[in-house]
């Protein structure tokens, strides 16, 4: 058993080396081709035109800024709603709020891209103008799905904490809620930590509702209301029909989204190892 149990946990370093070395023999031989430089500060992607143009740094800027915006909605969003779970929510609640969470999680991506449109996107375009499928509506909407992953882990992370912290801030005479924003909350950093990771790896990964929602324009975004392409949908919407370089910068953009995940997973690290001295 002991056997399968390690070639049961070789498995999934096996299938991240393959998926590594797929995409960086095929993706880096296009970048050196186009060039590092202007294949990542281009600004314009043109692979039909002649000369055909390669750049994808309205696609790197439109997933920080969708990425970011979801952040901005989702954890704290996330987070409060896991301290009123776990520390707060009376029971009866709970027993509703717990299985409409997770319900949440089992939403398929689609599902969020046509409640996107049928409902953000009119609320955008009717109050802020425009035609409604902008930076704003991707990040309100991936805001909203990335709640059930940041919801579960954090509850999950304060509800390890043991009682005797919390107990000992109350003893101490704090309130109830001093001693879980003082106490539990800091002592369940790690954790809330990984949730965040995870919910920005699940925001910056999405393809199918931002491609609903965003406006799927490859031009710079100037500002929240602009319509927005991410590196993502950029090779949803273009690989089907690809072919020669075209499709070889098709994957040369996964390489890149691949690095920003990497880079995500490291600084996280990072952070942990640094709260945790």
């Amino acid at each position: 058993m002991r056997i399968v149990f390690l070639l049961s946990s070789l498995a999934s370093i096996l299938a991240v080396f393959l998926i590594c070395w797929f995409l960086f023999a095929n993706g880096l031989p296009a970048i050196l081709k186009i060039g590092p430089l202007k294949f990542l500060l281009r600004q314009y992607w043109s692979p039909t035109n002649v000369p055909a143009s390669f750049g994808i740094l309205p696609m790197i800027l439109g997933s920080i800024y969708v990425t970011a915006g979801a952040i901005i909605v989702g954890v704290p969003i996330g987070v409060f709603t896991a301290v009123f779970m776990a520390k707060i929510c009376p029971k009866p609640i709970y027993k509703i709020l717990k299985p409409a969470v997770d319900l949440l999680a089992g939403i398929p991506s689609v599902v969020y891209g046509f409640f996107g449109m049928v409902t953000i996107v009119p609320f955008i375009r009717n109050f802020f103008g425009g035609n409604g499928s902008n930076v704003l509506a991707a990040a309100l909407l991936l805001g909203l799905m990335i709640l059930p992953t940041i919801i579960g882990i954090t509850e999950t992370a304060i509800r390890a904490i043991p009682n005797e912290l919390y107990d000992g801030a109350v003893a101490l005479g704090a309130s109830h809620i001093r001693a879980v924003f003082s106490v539990i909350l800091p002592a369940a950093k790690s954790g809330i930590l990984s949730a965040v990771v995870l919910g920005i790896g699940r925001a910056i990964g999405e393809t199918m509702a931002v491609i609903m929602v965003a406006g799927n324009q490859a031009i710079m975004p100037a500002g929240l209301l602009d319509g927005v392409r991410t590196l993502t949908s950029n090779i949803v919407l273009e690989m089907g029909y690809a072919s020669g370089l075209h499709r070889e910068a098709l994957i040369a953009t996964g390489v890149v989204l691949f690095v920003f995940i990497l880079l995500i997973n490291l600084l996280f690290s990072v952070l942990r190892r640094e709260k945790t001295r």
